[in-house]
């Protein structure tokens, strides 16, 4: 750890800049070794502030000239700080000029200016505007920005930058040059450039109001057939937001440009969002519906920003969640919206909460919990986290559920008001939300609310029923309880909304009326409606008790419909609860936890018993009922096809680990194998006649009900391949034969789902046909870095049978497509391994621990974002049984060690430690 990285940043310490900068005027003389940046800032005190120095933030910058209203002027250097303190006088603006160099080739961080592929590109946010030029680099210091780029026209044809070009042409020496005017005042982490070899898909649409716009996406060349579902994916953005927020697009052009190189998904730049190939090419031919989806939601994502990031920013970075949460909600609302049926919209928000629950849940009981809104950091980039981003949004969701879809609109409508064109606070946002519904439980309970924003933790929601024949009454007892996290042993009661229903023996909703409750009122905290379906109880206390009355029979509960809050239910439910859920709950959601609550339990009966065979493998984990349960999902007339696949697809080792006190990975993965093992022969025959009713969906197409056939189709194959590995003779025939006919239907496929799904189930069977298959996808899709990507990815996360998959990993790290500097190749072999295959990962040699170690250093030195984030693979590293315990914590202990470690990599693994 280099001396005086390890600053801690702390919200309550939180003061307002000591200067504002109005304008700024960048002039960029590109050059891939040496660029010259001429920066002309009009600046002036905040006058509410003592007087003091002015310090600019810089890093790996070469300084040139500063210059005060044209003249020279004294400075000093204190650490990668500018300090000026000879400033004019108080009130008056001046012009302050700084002239640097630096060397965007030599920028392996990926943050300030780099190049990628001969094309310069930009990253900002959190803190790279300070790798460009020096400056007050912070989100609520915003300014207007003017920017002429210049390059040479043969080698950069193509120059953009934020907002409006203005004007571009000729220069000397076979240069060319373009000045872009951005309309809209920004923080620095907003701005972008992009210079380079780039050809561009061109749409000009209509505003409601008449104005028009023009669109576009750019890309290598090549490439420019793979942009169209972009293009109508951000088309339906633009339209999404206008109609359901009332939020038009605010420029004249809306650019998205692509790069392979970038730490992340992609970046909301006013007007020029920069993304990752990943999230922007797609083609049937090399692009599967997972990629279809995400290209959709995070196009739709980056464009949501324009409005809640850009035109309202953050007023410090402990503030992130008030951008991301709130857009990812939104991202959210989009894709369901856009969703024809409803099952689709069901399927959606499970994929959604099964993220929150197998990435979430873990960070919150983890060393690096933290809150939404944060207290403290060492590296922001650290806390770009599913905590900020997906917890976040389900902070966002209660609160559209305690004030309604139209009452969510009216807030936003005030928050936007009240606070366009600033940098504002998680609590001003939550505070318009409540204004503008005055009567609703939100604003009722807003101060109890923001614990959501300002305590760790997942909360535990223990819910126990009974049933009174006599009384004909079923009375809820809810308490909640939260964890103590790091720096946070105690939490107040949180707003927990829980919805609720009963079930009558045929599977019917029944009317849920509150014992006391008037027919047309009802208190605070219950929902106003007395009719069968849903209610939202609200809790508000540590314990409440609830009587529900005019109850003929004992009804089954449904507990937390829609996942209406990010908790962990804990009820006790019987199999045969549970079982009545899966067949009739009218909570799709509920239906679907039913079955993972049925396969969990089986699970864990498995794994906290001694019984194994001597090679460690579970035969019979699921009882007949669980079995006979998944038949009827398969057999099901009417369910949806990706419905089916949700249900059938059994809770995750990582899931499962989370469950358990103490966790042996390698237990965990010999019961969920025997459980799959268990779903392949049972029901051979049933998914014999599910490839056969979904193998063909006509023409492609990525919407939902075409998605989720393919989904079930290449799940039916993967199960039948591993059938025809434990038993060859199962099934209406030998399934022995299931290989070869996958091999065919790899071969045949006309988009790459259904290849890859075959390709898949071979790999994932341990068949010896897979080894073919991969060497043909190889061969096929050399050129198509994002396809080699799921190549590599594949087979770094393949079931570890004998402890191959090590090796394998390390053979790929040999391979010529393979490069340590490219984010996502790095990531398609080394986190695949070391984040998404616990088994192979969580060796009893220790060797996937050292193997984690050398890739954190080596990433380390190149990029610390990258290396960071595969630091986390050992965040619970506690929980391990012996001898994974103390191996991976002398791995954590080795990496922490290190003497240059940045402070990226260094809060991670210390954290680690400290658990």
């Amino acid at each position: 750890m280099k001396e005086g990285q390890a600053l801690m940043v702390r919200r309550e310490a939180y003061v307002a800049p000591s200067h504002f900068i109005d304008t700024v005027e960048l002039t960029f003389d590109l050059d891939p070794v040496k660029t010259r940046v001429l920066n002309r800032m009009r600046v002036r005190r905040n006058t509410d502030l003592p007087a003091q120095a002015l310090r600019l933030d810089g890093e790996d910058l070469t300084l040139a000239r500063v210059m005060v209203n044209g003249q020279g002027t004294s400075f000093k250097m204190d650490g990668n700080q500018l300090v000026l303190e000879n400033l004019p006088a108080d009130g008056e603006s001046f012009e302050l000029e700084i002239f640097t160099t630096c060397a965007p080739l030599k920028n392996t961080k990926l943050m300030g200016l780099y190049v990628s592929n001969d094309s310069f590109f930009t990253q900002c946010e959190a803190e790279g505007f300070r790798r460009i030029t020096y400056f007050l680099d912070r989100p609520d210091v915003m300014a207007s920005y003017t920017v002429t780029l210049r390059a040479d026209k043969a080698k950069y044809p193509v120059l953009l930058s934020n907002g409006n070009l203005v004007e571009q042409g000729p220069l000397d020496d076979g240069r060319h040059f373009a000045k872009w005017v951005d309309p809209h005042r920004k923080p620095c982490y907003l701005f972008a450039l992009v210079a380079g070899q780039l050809v561009s898909r061109e749409q000009r649409i209509m505003s409601r109001a008449g104005k028009e716009h023009t669109l576009q996406v750019y890309v290598r060349p090549g490439d420019l057939d793979k942009t169209e579902h972009a293009m109508n994916s951000l088309m339906h953005s633009v339209a999404w937001d206008e109609a359901r927020f009332g939020l038009p697009l605010d420029l004249e052009r809306f650019m998205i440009v692509a790069t392979s190189d970038f730490n992340m998904g992609a970046m909301e730049n006013k007007g020029l969002n920069i993304f990752n190939t990943k999230y922007v090419l797609a083609s049937q031919a090399t692009a599967t519906d997972t990629d279809f989806s995400n290209i959709e939601s995070v196009v739709g994502h980056e464009y949501f920003h324009n409005w809640t990031g850009n035109r309202i920013t953050c007023r410090d970075w402990f503030q992130l969640s008030l951008k991301e949460g709130l857009t990812v909600f939104r991202d959210q609302e989009f894709s369901q919206d856009l969703c024809a049926e409803a099952s689709a919209r069901a399927v959606k928000r499970i994929e959604d909460v099964r993220v929150l629950r197998t990435a979430q849940f873990p960070e919150d009981a983890g060393p690096m919990a933290h809150p939404v809104r944060p207290d403290s950091y060492i590296e922001i980039s650290n806390f770009y986290t599913v905590t900020i981003y997906e917890k976040g949004a389900e902070v966002v969701r209660m609160m559209q559920t305690l004030v309604g879809r139209d009452g969510f609109a009216k807030g936003m409508a005030l928050y936007f008001e009240r606070h366009d064109g600033q940098a504002v606070t998680c609590d001003d946002f939550a505070q318009a939300i409540a204004d503008a519904n005055p009567t609703s439980d939100l604003a009722l309970l807003l101060p109890q609310f923001k614990r959501w924003y300002s305590q760790a933790g997942t909360p535990r929601v223990h819910a126990q029923g009974t049933y009174d024949a006599g009384a004909r009454t079923y009375t809820l007892t809810l308490s909640q309880r939260c964890p103590p996290t790091p720096g946070q042993p105690v939490k107040e009661p949180f707003v927990i909304p829980v919805g609720f229903g009963l079930l009558a023996a045929n599977g019917d909703d029944l009317l849920l009326e509150l014992a006391g409750e008037s027919h047309t009122t009802a208190g605070a905290h219950a929902t106003r409606a007395r009719s069968a379906g849903t209610r939202m109880l609200v809790m508000t206390q540590q314990s409440e008790t609830r009587v529900f009355i005019n109850i003929d029979a004992e009804p089954v509960p449904s507990l937390l419909r829609g996942f209406s809050a990010p908790v962990v239910l804990e009820f006790d439910y019987t199999d045969a609860q549970l079982l009545h859920l899966l067949r009739h709950d009218s909570d799709p959601f509920n239906r679907w936890e039913a079955g993972q609550r049925l396969a969990v339990n089986s699970a864990l009966v498995a794994i906290k018993s001694v019984a194994a065979s001597a090679d460690n493998t579970w035969a019979s984990v699921l009882n007949d009922a669980y079995i006979g349960a998944m038949r009827e999902v398969l057999r099901h007339p009417t369910l949806d096809a990706a419905f089916k696949e949700l249900v059938l697809t059994l809770p995750s080792e990582t899931y499962l680990a989370e469950q358990l006190d103490v966790v042996d990975p390698q237990r965990i993965h010999a019961v969920r194998e025997g459980m799959r093992q268990q779903l392949a022969t049972a029901l051979t025959a049933d998914w014999e006649a599910i490839y056969a009713a979904n193998q063909d969906t006509g023409a492609y197409t990525p919407d939902a009900v075409s998605s989720g056939r393919r989904a079930l189709s290449g799940m039916a194959l993967s199960q039948l391949c591993l059938a025809a590995r434990v038993s060859p003779s199962a099934g209406s025939g030998r399934t022995d034969e299931w290989p070869g006919k996958t091999l065919q239907r790899f071969k045949d496929a006309s988009n790459m789902t259904d290849r890859f799904n075959a390709l898949a189930a071979l790999v994932s069977s341990g068949h010896p046909l897979a080894a073919n298959a991969l060497a043909k996808f190889h061969a096929m899709f050399k050129d198509e870095a994002l396809v080699i990507d799921k190549w590599f990815a594949l087979q770094a996360g393949a079931t570890d049978r004998g402890g191959n998959i090590l090796p394998a990993v390390r053979q790929l790290m040999k391979h010529n497509d393979f490069s340590l500097r490219n984010p996502n190749r790095a990531r398609s072999v080394i986190s695949t391994y070391c984040q998404g295959n616990p088994a192979a990962f969580h060796r009893p040699d220790a060797a996937g621990y050292v193997f984690w170690s050398e890739r954190v250093m080596e990433l380390d030195a190149i990029n610390p974002q990258v290396a960071a984030r595969l630091a986390r693979a050992l965040d619970r590293w506690s929980k391990l049984a012996e001898p994974y315990r103390s191996a991976a914590r002398e791995a954590i202990t080795r990496v922490a060690s290190k003497a240059d470690l940045s402070k990226d990599t260094h809060e991670v693994v210390t954290r680690a430690l400290a658990d």
